[in-house]
């Protein structure tokens, strides 16, 4: 995974220097004003949540950077807001151009179904990345790592952190959040099934909505509710920076863990009295948008159908496998979450 990931802070330094090729503004940004290119390339799209979003901008650096290097063209569009309906009119645009994939990271599980469902139709491939559409809107789903891999890694570091005995608790985004409840549920599996968590108490699941200012909120409130509290665990980026930033200004002892960018959290991470978080994890997420593109390229060779036990090799990432998502459809997992800590925070905090 530590090769995987250095491969990836190489190739975003890469990036930086391309002139030409992907738009990255608005709703109709792309590469050929509009119509699909007479060169004879294929054109493979790529749909993010939202314009202004930096995670989402370095998923679309690592798909534009495959892409072009592979001889294709490509679009990348960021919607104007955060919505299915921005994300609807992108699609229709990208299916009146012709192209030939789309990767999109859903704003909603299944309202994009229809839009996604004619883009198929038309022989587009489509491919699922970051934040799912329902299997019935994709071929196949990059994710950033598997569920039950993500509930075991953050209970070992709950346990490891708190000496495995002592009051904790969870800051979550919002209470509807798919992935966000799904970590959570295989977090609480994790401790239900061996004794060794048997003196750990889980106090309360606490929700910022993934907004800094109810985060905040929340983290003084899990402060001042339990006094006796070891340790907060925040499985979102949002929630990570603004737990932090209490407990350290505050001078806590309680301590942090989960998944968090290093460029919000270099400043907080570290194994003394002085920083709140000892370590945390997450994904690269050039190397998420990287995935997207290889995947992409595979369904559209027809190297792939996106069906289970589908592989292929997506250059110098490895190869990789299609699996049963749980959801009736399928998906490639990306690796295991990366540990970000004291040794090597200061390489990865103006990366992402």
């Amino acid at each position: 995974m530590k090769r995987k990931m250095i491969s990836a802070l190489l190739c975003a330094t890469m990036v930086a220097s391309m002139a030409a090729g992907c738009g990255s503004g608005g709703n109709d940004t792309s590469n050929n004003g509009g119509d699909k290119s007479d060169s004879g390339k294929k054109v493979y799209a790529i749909v993010t949540k939202s314009a202004g979003n930096p995670y989402n901008e370095k998923e679309a650096e690592g798909f534009q950077k495959i892409i072009e290097a592979e001889g294709r063209e490509c679009i990348v569009k960021h919607p104007e807001s955060a919505t299915a309906d921005a994300q609807v009119s992108v699609i229709q645009s990208l299916i009146s151009q012709g192209v030939d994939s789309i990767a999109i990271a859903g704003n909603d599980e299944n309202a994009l179904q229809a839009a996604l469902e004619e883009a198929m139709d038309a022989g587009i491939k489509v491919c699922g990345f970051d934040s799912k559409v329902n299997s019935d809107s994709r071929m196949t789903f990059v994710n950033q790592a598997g569920t039950k891999e993500i509930g075991q890694t953050l209970m070992d570091a709950v346990y490891d952190i708190t000496g495995g005995e002592g009051q904790w608790a969870i800051l979550s985004a919002t209470s509807q959040a798919t992935n966000q409840n799904a970590w959570i549920d295989a977090m609480k599996k994790v401790m239900e099934s061996d004794d060794k968590y048997s003196k750990l108490e889980l106090v309360e699941v606490a929700y910022g909505d993934d907004e800094p200012q109810k985060s905040t909120d929340q983290t003084q409130a899990l402060l001042s509710k339990y006094p006796n509290l070891k340790l907060i665990c925040a499985p979102t980026t949002v929630g990570i920076n603004a737990a932090a930033k209490v407990l350290q200004d505050e001078k806590s002892s309680v301590k942090l863990t989960g998944l968090g960018l290093p460029s919000e959290m270099a400043e907080y991470i570290g194994d003394d009295d002085a920083h709140s978080c000892p370590y945390m994890y997450l994904w690269n997420p050039i190397d998420v948008g990287r995935l997207a593109a290889y995947t992409s390229i595979a369904l559209v060779n027809g190297d792939i159908t996106g069906a289970e036990g589908d592989s292929f090799t997506a250059g110098d990432m490895g190869d990789y496998e299609v699996v049963d998502a749980g959801d009736d459809g399928t998906e490639i997992i990306l690796g295991a979450p990366f540990k970000f800590d004291s040794s090597n925070i200061a390489e990865w905090k103006d990366v992402y």
